[in-house]
């Protein structure tokens, strides 16, 4: 049964799940969310699975309609929200019903947003998985972005109280931690120099495959060309212009550059947030305290999804909900 309509889609709006794992042998990579925390947050809010499908967008949500009552909740930055004429906060879950429209704009300080709806958007998975592939044209909604026009199912919804949550998720970093590797020894210690003394700036030329960075160049003292070997998320390539290339969720699964090094997977979210004209910086971590770092997020965000808080029992005398 049809439960949400599509009246109008941002440039990037893709229906997305926890994506796929165990294919990258067969030429197919993970796909799922680029913030994969706020994701999950984003499901909690409407008391969904963590793994059940929503909405991703790029810079701008768009404009929606359902043919059932649904409770929702828009995550990953700060963004006007509106349900008719009046406006609502994201990070926390709302009601809406057949005849209202839903109206989500322009992140801000941010680039992906997420759009969970109760119940999860129940399109046919695809080798397992409702992830929109865009490159392959797999899964999703006929395997490529919405557009206006569009009509999801939605799975069944369970009840559940108005939830927001209870801090804001995600802090302030100056560095993205990454791991040497695997071709570090391609790059003699004036390149490292380069690559961790000096910021480089997140450019405009992004999608869901990658992310390029403008700023110095890195060159190999043994080339840019070698046997083609495994891409991880988080692979940071560097071709014969000496510009990194950031591999993100929809990764090519065998690349012939090397690779300088390879982004943390704690910081890979907060990397794709950074807006494009930011600069950032990278600081070296070992295997062990790259792992103890992501241990400690999944933690964090653990607790953060046990401890939602219900709307009604925070309100404030003027009525308001903390931001």
């Amino acid at each position: 049964m049809i439960g949400l309509m599509v009246k109008q889609a941002g440039p990037m709006v893709t229906v997305q799940d926890l994506g796929r794992r165990g294919l990258q042998h067969a030429g197919v990579s993970g796909s799922g969310p680029m913030d994969v925390p706020s994701f999950r947050i984003a499901n909690a809010l409407v008391a969904n699975a963590k793994g059940e499908a929503a909405l991703e967008f790029a810079g701008t949500g768009g404009t929606f309609q359902v043919s059932r009552p649904v409770r929702f909740a828009v995550t990953g930055g700060a963004v006007g929200i509106r349900i008719d004429d009046k406006a609502v906060r994201p990070w926390e879950s709302h009601d809406l019903f057949p005849g209202s429209t839903l109206v989500i704009g322009g992140l801000r300080n941010a680039v992906w947003g997420y759009l969970a709806i109760s119940g999860g958007i129940d399109t046919p998975p695809v080798l397992g998985s409702r992830a929109t592939h865009l490159r392959s044209g797999l899964g999703g909604h006929q395997g490529r972005r919405l557009q206006a026009g569009d009509s999801l199912p939605l799975g069944d919804a369970v009840s559940s109280p108005h939830l927001c949550l209870r801090t804001p998720w995600r802090s302030a970093q100056r560095f993205i931690h990454i791991v040497p590797g695997p071709q570090d020894d391609y790059f003699d210690t004036q390149a490292w120099a380069i690559f961790l003394g000096q910021p480089f700036i997140v450019s405009a030329m992004r999608d869901r495959m990658a992310q390029m960075l403008d700023g110095p160049v890195l060159l190999s003292r043994r080339g840019h060309d070698i046997v083609s070997d495994g891409t991880a998320p988080g692979s940071i390539q560097v071709p014969g212009s000496g510009r990194p290339i950031v591999l993100m969720a929809e990764r090519q699964t065998t690349g012939g550059y090397p690779k300088i090094a390879t982004v943390a997977s704690v910081d890979l979210p907060r990397l794709a947030q950074t807006p494009s004209g930011r600069d950032i910086r990278f600081r070296r971590v070992s295997r062990e305290r790259a792992e103890d770092l992501l241990i400690a997020e999944k933690l964090a965000l653990g607790d953060a999804l046990a401890n939602l808080a219900e709307k009604s029992a925070i309100l404030d005398a003027s009525g308001d909900h903390p931001q």
